[in-house]
């Protein structure tokens, strides 16, 4: 009996060590977002993601390989809030959000645009308030997050979708009637993913806002010394402006000083 007991022990401790114990590869999974993440159809793997926290290496004690696991947008966050990866970037933060997976502060992406809506080019379709959204098929993002009033509200048909290109190829067969997307990329993402935007047209109504991407842990990653160091580092590369560089080459403008958290 005391033998089976100090064998459960051992056990217990073994479970309680593996879970805790240093990651040596980072899980990252990556949707196709051009220009802010891209997998090419060779499966190549390439984006803001990856170079940050290829920067944040030399902020941690041992070091980690970033294994990046591409996915449609859905799938990425679906992974992410089972523990299946441990990263994802780009995320709006959300108190929905917020009990699934833990946020890193600062957000490394600060964008001053807009949520925009598009319609076909040829429809006769006018939106010039946000009450003019009712009764529209609108398009967009599944898991997706956009702005308070429009996620909230539960009169509007929204049609989720895996991906940018398929909201836009619905949108061109006239299976929906407008795209939500965010106006400072639609356009760079539609001529990445080869998409005719001049078969588009922007609706008058839009919803301005500065539009604020993090990189996102998994809950179960999150409590590893890894992600606490990665964590930390977010904060001293954004400080001594490791983090604007790493941005630059994406159009990004700098992380604003007021995000930074502030030292104790």
């Amino acid at each position: 009996m005391k033998c089976s007991i100090v064998s459960l022990w051992l056990m217990v401790l073994l479970l309680v060590n593996t879970a805790y114990a240093d990651h040596d590869k980072v899980y990252v999974a990556i949707d196709h977002a051009p220009p802010y993440s891209v997998i090419t159809d060779e499966g190549d793997v390439s984006g803001l993601i990856i170079d940050i926290l290829t920067q944040l290496q030399p902020y941690t004690k041992k070091g980690y390989k970033i294994e990046p696991v591409p996915c449609p947008f859905s799938r990425c966050m679906r992974m992410l809030i089972q523990g299946e990866v441990d990263v994802l970037g780009g995320l709006i933060r959300t108190p929905e959000r917020e009990r699934m997976m833990q946020f890193v502060s600062p957000p490394y992406m600060a964008l001053p645009s807009s949520f925009v809506f598009y319609a076909k080019q040829s429809s006769d379709i006018e939106v010039n308030t946000y009450a003019d959204l009712k009764n529209k098929r609108i398009a967009v993002m599944r898991g997706g997050v956009y702005f308070t009033q429009f996620n909230e509200d539960r009169s509007l048909n929204k049609v989720a979708v895996p991906s940018e290109r398929v909201a836009v190829d619905l949108l061109l067969k006239g299976r929906v009637d407008l795209v939500i997307a965010i106006e400072e990329t639609a356009e760079v993402a539609m001529s990445a993913l080869e998409q005719p935007a001049s078969k588009l047209k922007k609706v008058a109504y839009r919803y301005t806002n500065t539009i604020y991407g993090h990189m996102a842990f998994s809950k179960a990653f999150a409590k590893s010394a890894l992600a606490i160091q990665l964590n930390q580092g977010m904060i001293d590369m954004a400080k001594v402006g490791a983090l604007d560089r790493v941005i630059a080459p994406y159009h990004l403008p700098k992380i604003p000083k007021a995000l930074l958290p502030q030292s104790p």
